[in-house]
Formats: C-alpha cells, structure tokens, sequence
C-alpha cells in the first residue's frame, strides 16, 4: 500500500509541477511564516465560523483550542520542505476526519481559498524586493492546491465506497428516487409560482377594494400591505427553491417567512375589529414562535458565537 500511495504522490508532484526548488523555496519561508501562525489562526477563525454552522464542528471551547494546535502545525507544515509519503499520509488523515464530521466540501475550498489569499499577501509583503518573489508564490500556490487535491480526494474515495457498497437493488432503487425527487422539486418550483400570480391577484384585489370603497381606507391600505408581504415573501422562497435546484440545501427558513407573512396579514385586517382582539392575540402568538423557529434555523443556536 505504501509503495502505490508513493508513486501516487509523487504523480501528484510531479502534475503540479512542484519541484526540489519550490521544496526549498518553502522551507526558506518557514521562520516567516511560524511567526505569523497565530495571527494567521485568529483569522482564520473569524472566516470559519462566519459559515454559519462552524458551531456544530466546534462545539465547545476545548475543541476549538485542539483545533487551533492542528491548524497550526498544518499551516506550519506547508512550509516544512519535506513533502513524503509521511506528509500525504497526514493529509489523508486530515481528510478522513473532516469526512467522517461530515464538513462539507464547500467549505474546505473556501477555507482554503482564505488560506491562499491571506499567505500570498504576506509573501509579497515580506519578499517584495526579493529577484525570487515570483518563484515563491508559485511554490505556495503548489503545495496549497497539492493539499487540496489530497483533502479532497477523501471526499470523493468515500462518495465511491459507499456508491460501490450497494448491492444491484439499492443502485436501482437510489437512482429511482433520485429521478422521483428532481420531478418534483420542479412541480414545487412549478406551484411556488403559481402561489406567486395568486398573490399579485390577491394585491390587485386589495387595490381593486380600497379605489372602488368596498373597504375603509384604512382597512384597503393594510390588505394591501399584507398582500405585498405575501408576495415578497413567495418570491423570496422562489429563489431558495432555484439555489435548492442548483444543488443548494433546502431552505426551511423560507417557508416559515411565508407562514409569516401570512399570519402578518390576518393581525393587520384583525387589529382594525375590535370584537377580534383574541383572534389578534392568538395570531401573535403563532408569529411569536415561528420567529423564534426562524432565529433557530439562520442562527444555529450558536451560544459560542456571542
């Protein structure tokens, strides 16, 4: 296993063009960039956790610090100017980990993405003078895609075993449902538009009521209001279902806005009858637990956070 794993990577080297001089290249810029490790780290941070759902990987404050130890020595590590089997055997560990936490692709480039634009700025600050400059930041940019094609490949190793472990039967079966679920991801899509011309019908009602004097004044301009809540509130939950199509999750956060909206417009046309005053009340109450539901949802109950 050992020997293939090593031709493997040196495979790797060799398509990324990394050579003995980007090893010492990098190794030059060890010092420089120890020292910047902390401060590297609190941005680091920063960034992660403005994912938003940082908190459910690091969870209390004991694993945050564990996790500051291994980035350290990670990014520390990039610079170690020597890339062995030993290196990549790391990096795939590193990979498993962030699969088995079940961390989504998406984050590890863009976290890597950071990574990259925070450590070539300092690069060029630092060796701005120097006749090598470009050679230097090509030798970064080659061991951070390095890793990231390493980190990756966990992701999809695992994404195949699992694919392969399934009999015949459950293939068929998961590419049925898979076929079944885009079908009707489209008839939802089909019928949230269809909830939005019912809402600009429901608005041209209201204005229809308010100029023709079918209502009060008062009465017109609240519907109507509560019928533009609705609308927004419809197509806003459109464009969820449109990132939902493209491969987005799905964004409960949405349909409670519209429940909301919903709800909003019942305690506007309530509050102006007096004799509804219970009606008002209990509605309150239902827009009351459905914004603490939404809080929940966007916030992730993230007590670190503040």
């Amino acid at each position: 296993m050992n020997e293939t794993m090593q031709i493997d990577y040196s495979t790797l080297k060799t398509n990324y063009r990394f050579t003995k001089n980007d090893e010492t290249l990098l190794l030059d810029m060890k010092s420089e960039l120890e020292s910047f490790a902390d401060e590297f780290y609190e941005g680091f941070f920063e960034f992660i956790w403005s994912f938003g759902e940082t908190a459910e990987f690091l969870k209390d404050e004991a694993v945050i610090a564990r996790h500051r130890g291994k980035i350290r020595e990670w990014y520390i590590n990039l610079f170690s100017g020597t890339y062995d089997i030993s290196y990549f055997l790391k990096l795939c560990k590193i990979g498993e980990i962030h699969v088995k936490l079940g961390l989504p692709t998406h984050y590890v480039n863009a976290a890597f993405n950071y990574v990259r634009v925070v450590t070539l700025g300092r690069i060029h600050n630092k060796y701005s003078g120097s006749d090598d400059l470009t050679d230097r930041l090509k030798a970064v940019e080659r061991i951070i895609d390095i890793n990231l094609d390493v980190l990756t490949s966990s992701y999809r190793e695992e994404e195949m075993s699992r694919f392969l472990s399934l009999s015949n039967i459950e293939k068929t079966l998961l590419g049925f449902l898979k076929k079944i679920s885009s079908y009707f991801n489209y008839l939802l899509a089909g019928a949230l538009v269809l909830v939005a011309f019912f809402s600009i019908g429901l608005f041209g009602y209201d204005v229809y009521l308010l100029f023709s004097g079918q209502t009060s004044i008062e009465q017109g301009i609240l519907t109507t209001l509560g019928s533009l809540l609705i609308l927004w509130a419809a197509i806003e939950l459109i464009h969820e279902e449109m990132k939902h199509l493209r491969g987005g999750s799905f964004a409960l956060e949405a349909f409670i806005a519209l429940a909301i909206a919903a709800l909003i417009r019942k305690i506007l046309i309530f509050s102006l009858s007096p004799t509804k005053t219970m009606d008002v009340l209990l509605y309150g109450g239902l827009v009351l637990c459905l914004g603490i539901s939404y809080w929940l949802i966007v916030q992730k109950i993230n007590p670190l956070k503040k």
